[in-house]
């Protein structure tokens, strides 16, 4: 071989050898992109762990908690507000009462037929109406005409354009945090979901409606002053009287349940015909050292205008699931470029919202489409691989299954609470050595409209509770539970009248 040849041979050597060693780099560098955004994913998944030990640790939290909310005010981060409710539809009620739901920023307005004597319900009709964004940080005058109107509206359409002359009995479930007065009236603590009209906070939101009311010529007055659980309970008890509690997991989440009057001790010397009250928990305040918190947890509790509350709620709620995804993808972005030029996109807050993340997590389909539809429309994102749409599941599935497990713990709280988890207590939780079957009623799309998320939160209830004991306890879903359970409130406290 000549010098020239021999010089081609060793210039190809040398090229193949740099291809060589260019893909073996290439290799090297993308194993070690991977091997990033796995011990992100592996990290994220082991904070969030949720073993049954761990969950009855939060069941004991959640008990104790309770305790210390019925003990004294302010004696716990749930705050176990009394409702004033002790008496419950029991299907005797007759007439047609309608009620009004004020939950977030949506106002819904109802029409409820009672027939009495057993008969249940008879019919009812549901519409409703979008806050417009203006009145979420105006006055109370113009939120409280606004919702005057809309329910004016709606009863001049259901009664051939005539107002009722004479007064009429009115259920309002209204979904913030008060401090009930009496089973009709009651102050706003605070402000959630968004609202900011500082002059309704201290006031008696039955009068607001009412004066609103009388000024636009509706003559009602409010019967019962409730929140969303506590019609949904309502509802609920109405329609199976094994009901014991209610429990709200959509946008936010909230819960109550029937308590002993005894047992309320900031309130002693408490007295009810019916020995029992229902208790307004505010659960989405609950905190325990037991609750897996990650990263992305206080990270978004930090950024939150409510920092330090609601850390339940930031945990298990549909306002958050899909913020916490977002947190950590925009994570594997910053360490990987398996999301491309997309990375900017993630670092807005919730652009991810929840039900996107529930279409995602539960995509069936051999490649994935929709998850690829989804990041491709919410963020722009192009010709992802199926590797990179499979980490995108798997946090959600993590996600979803904490929070369904840690929602399904705080149930299992208060029927310890209450003697009806099977291990005894104060009230026993079984007839002649069986089981007590024990209803919960719950009501919004997490657990109604989010398969993943039921069978998850069902899931664990069988796991904390064993099989004997939870196939006793019923989770029945509640369809327009809060409004037509105010309007049953309302009802039933205008037959003691």
């Amino acid at each position: 071989m000549g010098r020239v040849g021999l010089g081609v041979a060793v210039g190809c050597a040398v090229v193949t050898c740099a291809i060589a060693a260019a893909l073996v780099g290439r290799r090297a560098r993308s194993w070690w992109r991977w091997a990033r955004v796995v011990g992100v994913v592996g990290q994220f998944e082991e904070d969030c762990v949720t073993p049954v030990w761990k969950l009855r640790q939060v069941v004991d939290a959640m008990v104790v908690e309770m305790h210390a909310g019925l003990a004294s005010d302010g004696g716990s981060k749930l705050k176990m507000l009394l409702t004033f409710v002790d008496t419950l539809p029991d299907g005797n009620e007759d007439g047609v009462y309608y009620a009004l739901d004020l939950r977030g920023t949506i106002c819904r307005v109802l029409k409820v037929q009672l027939g009495g004597s057993g008969s249940k319900i008879i019919n009812h009709k549901v519409e409703q109406q979008r806050i417009p964004e203006e009145l979420v940080s105006g006055t109370s005058e113009e939120l409280f005409d606004f919702i005057a109107l809309t329910l004016k509206e709606f009863i001049e359409r259901e009664e051939n354009g005539q107002v009722p002359g004479s007064k009429k009995e009115l259920g309002f479930t209204f979904s913030f945090p008060i401090r009930q007065l009496s089973v009709s009236s009651g102050v706003l603590i605070k402000w959630t979901k968004g609202f900011t009209i500082e002059d309704v906070v201290g006031k008696d939101v039955s009068q607001c409606l009412e004066e609103a009311m009388s000024k636009n010529g509706l003559h009602m007055q409010v019967a019962a002053l409730v929140n969303d659980p506590v019609g949904t309970l309502a509802v609920g008890h109405y329609d199976d009287a094994d009901t014991v509690a209610a429990v709200i997991i959509g946008y936010g989440t909230n819960a109550c349940y029937v308590e002993r009057s005894d047992a309320i001790i900031k309130y002693q010397g408490l007295l009810t015909d019916s020995g029992f009250m229902i208790v307004n928990m505010e659960w989405g305040n609950f905190w325990s050292s037991h609750l897996p918190r990650t990263c992305y947890d206080i990270a978004l509790d930090d950024e939150s205008p409510n920092r330090n509350d609601q850390g339940y709620e930031k945990m298990i709620s549909g306002m958050y699931l899909g913020e916490i995804v977002r947190r950590v993808l925009h994570r594997i972005a910053e360490v990987s470029d398996i999301f491309g030029d997309s990375a900017h996109h993630l670092s807005v807050p919730f652009i991810l919202r929840t039900p996107l993340m529930a279409a995602m997590h539960e995509d069936d389909s051999p490649d994935l489409r929709e998850v690829g539809r989804i990041l491709e429309e919410s963020l722009q994102t192009s010709g992802l691989s199926l590797k990179a749409k499979m980490i995108v599941v798997r946090v959600c599935d993590v996600v979803t299954r904490r929070a369904a497990r840690l929602a399904a713990a705080g149930i299992i709280g208060i029927l310890k609470k209450i003697g009806r988890d099977g291990s005894g207590g104060v009230a026993s939780g079984r007839t002649k050595g069986k089981p007590r079957r024990t209803v919960v009623a719950i009501e919004r799309g997490l657990y109604t409209n989010y398969s993943m998320f039921r069978v998850y939160m069902n899931e664990a209830i069988t796991d904390i509770l064993g099989q004997e004991i939870a196939q006793n306890v019923v989770l029945r879903v509640s369809e327009d539970g809060a409004g037509i359970g105010a309007a049953l409130l309302a009802a039933a406290y205008s037959s003691k009248r």
